[in-house]
């Protein structure tokens, strides 16, 4: 289904789409488990083969890639909200 909306009308994206979702933080803890469960919250059971980790070079951050499907700008947004909220979350790109 195509979300009509003003802000999906603007976006350059057409819906749905692939789309990565890049989150760093610090390599401690099960980071990547709380990755995914944060980005399932919004688009359901993420399969594991669309899920990518990769560590820095010292080992102290973890890169967690996640490619999902969108379905509306709005969805993308509160992904968004929801991972920058996070105090484990250093960035999303």
């Amino acid at each position: 289904m195509n979300s009509t909306n003003t802000a999906d009308n603007e976006s350059p994206l057409k819906f749905p789409c692939s789309f990565p979702i890049k989150v760093m933080g610090r390599h401690e803890g099960n980071f990547q488990a709380l990755v995914v469960a944060m980005i399932s919250d919004h688009f359901g059971d993420i399969p594991a083969e669309s899920v990518r980790s990769r560590e820095s070079s010292t080992g102290r951050f973890l890169a967690v890639t996640v490619t999902v499907t969108a379905e509306s700008r709005e969805q993308l947004d509160n992904v968004y909200r929801t991972l920058t909220a996070s105090e484990q979350v250093l960035f999303v790109l």
